[in-house]
């Protein structure tokens, strides 16, 4: 259940580098694959959990909602340092507002837009349309494991994180047709993404590339 890779990741610092052999290197090229498969064919009524605070370092934010049949498990999503743990924060709603987004079919989602900059917006609209326009959605489960935050000289975040795709599947909401994701090392991702603290304190991403396969479970 790949995601497409989205806007190529802007250079990085030499210090940022270095994160992709702390999450497991490998890579090759950020190629595209297959859609994420799998959710509740009812939408978004049913609920997991909510995100952790709707207004966290005094910032309104959106409120996130997943399906009880879609679960997505963020492993050691904590740091010791506020300021990478913000990153942390941001980085996980800003992932979570998109699997809601494709299950709720909702290629339009406030929160997507929230999480995201201009840069990005348009790719993260056009991989939730391509579950909106086949009529799927998400079931199952992704893990998020082995995140790497830091804050480059410059002031923007890094964040690296792995996602393991496999115990997830798409479920047509016409028919019930269910597609399970392959168990196969390129369904173990790679996030590579950019983020920027706005003036309210919310950080945005701002360039992402997803590489199948460079991770490993």
């Amino acid at each position: 259940m790949n995601r497409p890779a989205r806007l190529a990741t802007v250079a990085l610092t030499a210090s940022a580098a270095l994160l992709l052999t702390a999450c497991g290197s490998g890579g090759g090229d950020d190629s595209s694959s297959d859609k994420i498969k799998g959710a509740d064919a009812g939408g978004a009524s049913a609920s997991e959990s909510p995100s952790a605070s709707s207004s966290r370092g005094g910032v309104k934010r959106p409120e996130i909602t997943l399906s009880k049949e879609f679960q997505a498990d963020f492993e050691n999503w904590t740091n010791s340092d506020p300021k990478l743990q913000a990153i942390l924060n941001d980085g996980r709603e800003e992932l979570r507002s998109e699997y809601a987004a494709v299950i709720g079919a909702d290629v339009n989602s406030e929160a997507v837009a929230f999480y995201n900059s201009k840069a990005t917006l348009p790719s993260a609209h056009k991989w939730i349309k391509q579950f909106v326009d086949s009529d799927d959605t998400l079931i199952g489960k992704v893990t998020v494991f082995n995140p790497k935050p830091l804050i480059s000289d410059s002031g923007s975040g890094v964040l690296y994180y792995c996602v393991d795709e496999r115990q997830a599947s798409t479920r047509n909401r016409k028919t019930g047709k269910i597609v399970k994701t392959a168990d196969k090392p390129e369904n173990v991702l790679q996030y590579r993404n950019r983020l920027d603290r706005t003036s309210q304190g919310v950080w945005k991403t701002t360039s992402s590339t997803v590489v199948p396969g460079a991770c490993s479970r």
